[in-house]
């Protein structure tokens, strides 16, 4: 089923592990969506599958902290990528509208999400592959049939014994929930509910997960809606939409909160880890860094790429700017906040695009020019795109690799051997390959 939805609704121009929790963690969090103003989240413990009552009274917005070193503004220098690379695109399988594309620690298989909520197997060979095995299917507990929701995300824990998807359950809440992998398959009875969170619409729903070189999960949560009293979300640190969160669901159960996550000792949500994204389609980090990357859908003139470099604090208690910038463009009359951080890439919706699809860092072989740039995609366009860059040298142009997909594209991703493919909601999932 095709499901332009996601994309034209998202965007808005058409519109180590083992650390104890420093404090008790939120299993579910209810969002207050009155009309008159931007909703409040309450965290509650209770029971891994039962949503919470909020209380009456929210704990008071914290202050967004400081990033302890924020970077330069670099200058912006000449395309470096060979003119004459040729690329082609190797069909892989066809799968029903997948949405996200992982790895798993010691498998030479590559893992593929499907919107309807199947989690599916591939082995991949040099002209193409096939799907080996049905690693699990929730497509009973979600729904994938409304607005941006369905299975959106999927990530293994750093030893490869435990899969964790991030889905919208049949009653539109974002639940986050674990299975023990036996063999190449996932232990249906095995689910433990991680966390749940409570989505005031069927749009903005993020979908990012990923472990971290820390050994925490990363999760990508939109602002909830494209209206503004839900834009402000991003800048709510009472409220998990419109943020990353980091936690760590190994050591403890549901989970952790790492002890330096920003709102740990200066109030707001224990879980944030940096706040002001809109919707945040696909989060990763360069295996050769540690450098967070973050695509960011934009609402009516620009889409954006983010990155917090390791050795910089790899971007804890940054704040991204949504909704009083987007991209670099001040959005509310205040402009952006004292402590934003700029995106290092955007660009426009003259051409058509709509709607960012990240992403990943290309550390393989086969395409040693590409060798240290983020390519990532468009859905509207379905055009691969990409940029060098370094923590020393910043942005180093913007280049388009010469390839596409027919439709959709929602996930540029690396593979088991390293290198790019590409999916999106022509059903397809291929490789990118030397011509």
């Amino acid at each position: 089923m095709a499901i332009i939805a996601v994309a034209a609704t998202a965007c808005g121009g058409g519109d180590d592990a083992g650390i104890d929790a420093a404090v008790e963690p939120t299993t579910t969090v209810e969002t207050d969506t009155a009309t008159d103003g931007p909703g409040t989240t309450t965290a509650d413990a209770t029971d891994a599958d039962t949503a919470s009552s909020a209380t009456d009274t929210a704990p008071e917005p914290a202050p967004t902290p400081e990033p302890e070193a924020p970077p330069t503004p670099l200058p912006v220098l000449p395309v470096s990528v060979p003119e004459d690379l040729s690329l082609t695109l190797t069909p892989i399988v066809s799968v029903d509208t997948p949405t996200a594309l992982a790895t798993r620690p010691g498998s030479d298989l590559l893992y593929a999400a499907l919107r309807g909520g199947v989690v599916v197997a591939i082995e991949v060979g040099p002209d193409g592959g096939s799907v080996v095995a049905d690693v699990l299917d929730i497509s009973d507990a979600i729904d994938s049939a409304t607005g941006e929701r369905g299975l959106l995300g999927l990530a293994f824990s750093p030893d490869g014994t435990r899969l964790y998807v991030n889905a919208t359950d049949t009653v539109g809440t974002t639940i986050i929930d674990e299975y023990r992998m036996d063999g190449d398959v996932a232990d249906a009875a095995s689910r433990r509910n991680v966390i749940s969170i409570e989505q005031p619409n069927e749009n903005h729903n993020g979908g990012a997960l990923a472990f971290g070189p820390d050994g925490y999960l990363y999760i990508g949560m939109g602002d909830g809606d494209e209206a503004p009293e839900a834009s402000a979300n991003a800048q709510d640190t009472t409220d998990l939409l419109g943020d990353v969160l980091r936690i760590d669901p190994l050591s403890a159960e549901p989970y952790a909160i790492p002890p330096d996550n920003p709102y740990v000792e200066r109030g707001g949500l224990p879980e944030i880890f940096l706040v002001g994204v809109r919707n945040p389609w696909k989060l990763s980090f360069d295996r050769a860094t540690g450098d967070l990357w973050i695509a960011d859908v934009g609402l009516s003139s620009s889409e954006e790429v983010n990155v917090l470099y390791a050795g910089q604090g790899g971007g804890v208690g940054a704040n991204l700017g949504w909704p009083d910038v987007e991209g670099s463009v001040p959005f509310a009359a205040s402009g952006p906040p004292a402590n934003h951080s700029a995106p290092i890439h955007e660009y426009g919706h003259d051409d058509g695009s709509c709607s960012i699809s990240g992403g990943v860092v290309y550390r393989g072989a086969a395409i040693p020019e590409l060798y240290g740039s983020y390519i990532f995609s468009d859905f509207c366009t379905a055009r691969i795109m990409g940029f060098a860059s370094s923590e020393d040298q910043g942005p180093v142009g913007a280049f388009e690799l010469g390839v596409g997909m027919g439709y959709g594209v929602t996930v540029v991703a690396e593979g088991p051997d390293g290198e790019l493919y590409v999916a999106g909601f022509d059903n397809a999932i291929a490789r990118v390959d030397p011509a």
